[in-house]
């Protein structure tokens, strides 16, 4: 009897297939759990089965079609059959299947086929092709240990072909593989209040974005000749703080803070330099950051950081910030955005130096740039403000001589 072949369900989310290839035409036999069809899927390329043997007599879709779900594909009997009436009702077969199993379904007039029964000795494993199970049974493969990719979970000819068996152990070698640990970490005082803070600012306070990239050769070479003769070492990072801070210093409308009532233009440049530690993030805080020399920046940072990090730090030493920079080059960080540290208006992320091919006069050079981007809070900081700002802290890091002014 002649069957109406439907476009299966493939995937869970799967509305239409594609026809990618046809591997029988109209005419040809066809056994079942021959492959009638490469599949495209909106997840992937499959290959469909014909669940039912005999003679393709009708394809409903070309190659490159889409077919819905449910829509007829084939129809496939004996050479003499009528399919009129299958013919006839091929219009009504999307809405009769709308709501049938992601298994292929026969005509309406006709019951689904029931699912091919388990070999003996494998009790409960129905879902497997013929095709599938005469070349398991020729490789010689446990059908049990194979996962079926089918409708429905149905192992089919790929999912044998492709069947790798496990390495053989002996059963008291068998333990079960864990990939990781899952852990409920209690939060602590310091990560409540950073995750109370970070949702604070990004709640509270509309951010925009300024990135600038500098070129950072003449700071490198600056570091270098400080380095050379001084026996204390200074970083990149002491040099992108004390620009910095005059940079805040020409432009206090960044050295700044919102309240309901007024804004706040600090007088003092106080910079939080972000460390890492064990609980999270915290901000050691370099005070008149403007007055001091990069030596004693350098000094202060480090042993703020230890402190920062052995848990040490008093209050004072990482509250009271106007301003915070967020340094991740160390990391291979090329570019970030970071979360303003409240009530600050803006705070400074600094990414790596980086080795580039660069256009000076005309040719093309190895350059070393590095890219910064200033969160500004909008109710404090305009647009133009924070360029502006950019622009001098880019100058100073270019024409680091102004480190001394």
């Amino acid at each position: 009897m002649a069957k109406l072949m439907l476009m299966p369900k493939l995937s869970d989310t799967m509305d239409e297939g594609v026809i990618l290839k046809w591997r029988k035409q109209e005419g040809e036999s066809i056994k079942q759990g021959d492959i009638l069809a490469d599949i495209q899927s909106d997840k992937a390329d499959m290959e469909q089965e014909a669940y039912d043997g005999g003679v393709v007599r009708k394809l409903f879709a070309k190659e490159g079609e889409g077919v819905k779900v449910g829509a007829p594909l084939a129809i496939i009997g004996t050479v003499d059959e009528d399919i009129s009436a299958l013919l006839g009702t091929a219009g009504a077969a999307p809405a009769a299947a709308a709501h049938a199993p992601a298994a292929p379904a026969s005509a309406p007039s006709a019951p689904a086929p029931a699912a091919p029964q388990a070999p003996a000795g494998e009790p409960g494993r129905t879902k497997i092709s013929p095709l599938a199970k005469k070349i398991a049974d020729g490789m010689n493969i446990d059908i049990s240990l194979v996962a079926g990719s089918g409708p429905g979970g149905r192992i089919v000819k790929r999912d044998v072909e492709g069947f790798t068996a496990p390495a053989a152990v002996p059963a008291a070698a068998v333990r079960t593989i864990v990939a990781g640990e899952t852990k409920e970490i209690p939060l602590t005082l310091m990560r409540k209040t950073i995750a109370k803070r970070l949702v604070e600012s990004k709640v509270t306070a509309p951010h925009f974005y300024l990135t600038v990239e500098a070129d950072m050769k003449p700071a490198v070479e600056f570091r270098m000749s400080i380095n050379a003769a001084e026996e204390s070492k200074i970083s990149f990072n002491d040099i992108i703080v004390k620009a910095a801070a005059l940079a805040l210093r020409r432009h206090p409308e960044v050295n700044a803070t919102f309240t309901p009532e007024k804004i706040i233009q600090y007088g003092a440049v106080h910079v939080g330099v972000a460390v890492a530690i064990e609980d999270g993030l915290i901000t050691p805080v370099l005070r008149n950051t403007d007055l001091k020399g990069l030596a004693e920046i350098s000094a202060e940072t480090k042993a703020l950081a230890v402190r920062a990090r052995e848990k040490k730090l008093k209050p004072e030493e990482f509250t009271g910030g106007t301003f915070t920079i967020s340094n991740l080059g160390m990391y291979d960080v090329e570019n970030f955005a970071a979360i303003i540290n409240p009530p600050e208006g803006a705070i400074l992320a600094v990414g790596s130096i980086v080795e580039k091919p660069v256009v000076e006069q005309g040719a093309i050079v190895v350059g070393r740039r590095m890219k910064m981007t200033l969160s500004c809070d909008h109710r404090v900081v305009d647009g133009a403000a924070g360029a502006r700002f950019m622009q001098t802290l880019k100058k100073i890091l270019e024409h680091p001589a102004m480190l001394a002014l």
